[in-house]
């Protein structure tokens, strides 16, 4: 990867010399210098050139003196590294020069062969600070779509060498879907259908996160949640129950001028299920989920809840009636069940 330096010195003859010391590697491309007279001038350059990593600088100079461009550079560009090339080499100059963020020192007269090292040590320190930069930026555009336990998970030494190992669980999951929502998505514009469901899909996040679940996934207008850990089932209880009501709170306007209200129907289910990775490893697509039929009836059971409903099987209420208000729904035929289900709502 070729290195971008820029030269700041008044010295005429050091252009010149420069780039006959250093002819190969700028005819190589591992080497491209760029040239300024003072720090005012380095300045400019630092601005235009986005992509530079290493100035060279001397210290005594017109307009701008190489110790006070030092002190300007972290502002222009955080990144790029200075090294100070001078003959006043005295201790208070360095120290000087070192408190101002230099990176290294060389005295004048120049030793190429010692520069050419500073150089490449110099760049290299960019290189890997550059690297560093990219992964957190990508890490936080990551979290934008993975949720940060799962992160966590794939975070943890060797979780590379078990990508498709799975485990057996106990946890809660949650279904909820924004009730009509489909319909609606037929009569509006599509900008208008992504920002309510945005709008709305945030909202539940939120309640999500507050009671310790994470985000499985989105599936169109729907979400599925898991909770782990202690006390999980009330945990999920209670997370359903601020998501049905900050939704209900909502009252938008649409295009046409008619009120939009909506509503959630939600189905939780609690017990043993499979954790981990399901795709394909060869293909590199991989989706961290829960499996199993404790999942597939709450996905189940939300199907068949009501607008506003929160329904549980009569084994979770047997659980639960001590800390919620519960009310018997009836028995539901549940896809893929050869007996009905006794459900009830969770009112509060």
């Amino acid at each position: 990867m070729k290195t971008k330096i820029l030269v700041v010195d008044d010295e005429a003859d050091l252009e010149l010399l420069i780039k006959q010391k250093f002819r190969r590697k700028i005819r190589e491309n591992v080497y491209e210098f760029l040239f300024a007279s003072n720090g005012q001038e380095a300045l400019t350059r630092v601005q235009e050139t986005p992509d530079l990593d290493i100035v060279l600088s001397d210290i005594n100079m017109p307009v701008m003196d190489g110790l006070t461009l030092l002190s300007k550079l972290p502002e222009a560009n955080p990144v790029i590294k200075t090294v100070m090339v001078s003959a006043y080499g005295d201790m208070q100059n360095i120290r000087t020069a070192m408190n101002r963020g230099a990176f290294d020192f060389v005295f004048k007269p120049v030793d190429f062969s010692d520069l050419e090292l500073t150089m490449d040590k110099t760049a290299s320190h960019v290189q890997q600070l550059r690297e560093t930069l990219r992964a957190i930026q990508e890490n936080n555009i990551l979290k934008m779509y993975v949720d940060e336990t799962v992160l966590n998970v794939m975070g943890q030494p060797g979780f590379e060498n078990k990508l498709m190992v799975s485990e057996l669980v106990e946890a809660t999951v949650v279904f909820m879907d924004i009730c009509g929502f489909t319909a609606l998505s037929e009569v509006l514009p599509p900008g208008d259908v992504v920002g309510l469901l945005n709008k709305y899909f945030d909202q539940m996040v939120q309640e999500v996160i507050a009671q310790g679940g994470y985000i499985d996934k989105f599936m169109g207008d729907a979400v599925m949640a898991v909770f782990r850990g202690d006390y999980h089932l009330d945990r999920a209880i209670d997370a359903a129950l601020s998501v049905r009501n900050v939704i209900q709170a909502n009252e938008d306007t649409l295009p046409n001028g008619k009120l939009y209200r909506p509503e959630v129907s939600i189905g939780i289910n609690t017990g043993e299920m499979v954790s981990g990775n399901i795709g394909s490893a060869s293909l590199k697509r991989l989706d961290y989920t829960v499996i199993g039929d404790n999942v597939n009836v709450s996905q189940r059971l939300q199907s068949a809840a009501k607008p506003g409903q929160i329904i549980i099987t009569e084994a979770i209420y047997q659980r639960v009636k001590e800390s919620f208000q519960c009310n018997p729904v009836g028995e539901a035929t549940l896809k893929n069940k050869t007996l009905p289900v006794m459900t009830y709502e969770v009112v509060a």
